[in-house]
């Protein structure tokens, strides 16, 4: 059965909406403040998140942003805000539906079932990147070199993705860094050459016999052509 992941720190609501989940058969996880949320996420894998914005120590909005740099996972918002400017802000950040206090709790559990189908209908597409013995899971954000799992960062994740979707086109830093960073290139090339470092010695780690990433001296990186 499918996780979700509660991030609320009303701990009557958490636990109103938690025991509904689990009476219904979903396996459920609840934290109460906004680290824990984007810790939870990073390092488990979730199939839904409910996602409040007011929380303390970081906000709603934030964990959603953070999280839409690696993770597709849907995000149900839950808040008292109901003005519609507030729901397009959170829509266009990527939340997936946004359910307002006081809800009813049979509402909330149909907006869940809904959301996973939908997400379930997506994932069947499931796209799957092949590149020498490396394959990049572009829905469950995983890369394999043969049958190891890489363990990489999101960022990291981020830039191989880049490269293997266009196989051809040379990424100079600034490319990189504003796609990957989402900020203006300042000129500090300290950031991207670190994670290609990085990203290249887990490469390597899995495969010493194999070149993926290329350097275009003068111009950027690309994937390696032989």
């Amino acid at each position: 059965m499918e996780s979700i992941l509660i991030v609320e720190d009303n701990k009557d609501v958490n636990h109103m909406l938690r025991e509904t989940l689990i009476d219904v058969g979903y396996t459920v996880k609840s934290v109460y403040i906004g680290i824990d949320g984007i810790n939870e996420i990073r390092n488990n894998n979730y199939d839904l998140v409910l996602l409040d914005i007011m929380l303390p120590y970081k906000s709603g909005d934030q964990i959603l942003k953070e999280m839409r740099a690696f993770s597709d996972v849907p995000v149900i918002i839950i808040s008292a805000k109901d003005t519609v400017s507030t729901k397009i802000d959170l829509l266009k950040l990527g939340a997936d539906d946004y359910i307002t206090k006081p809800f009813d709790l049979d509402e909330a559990v149909a907006r869940v079932m809904s959301n996973l189908r939908r997400f379930k209908n997506q994932v069947s597409k499931n796209r799957l990147i092949n590149y020498k013995d490396m394959t990049l899971d572009d829905n469950a954000k995983r890369v394999f070199i043969g049958d190891n799992h890489l363990e990489l960062t999101a960022k990291e994740y981020k830039i191989l993705e880049m490269l293997l979707k266009n196989r051809d086109k040379v990424f100079t830093k600034s490319n990189l860094y504003e796609s990957v960073w989402n900020e203006s290139y300042i000129g500090d090339d300290n950031a991207v050459k670190t994670h290609i470092s990085n990203l290249r010695n887990k490469l390597r780690k899995a495969n010493e016999n194999e070149e993926y990433i290329e350097t275009v001296w003068g111009l950027g990186y690309r994937l390696y052509k032989n």
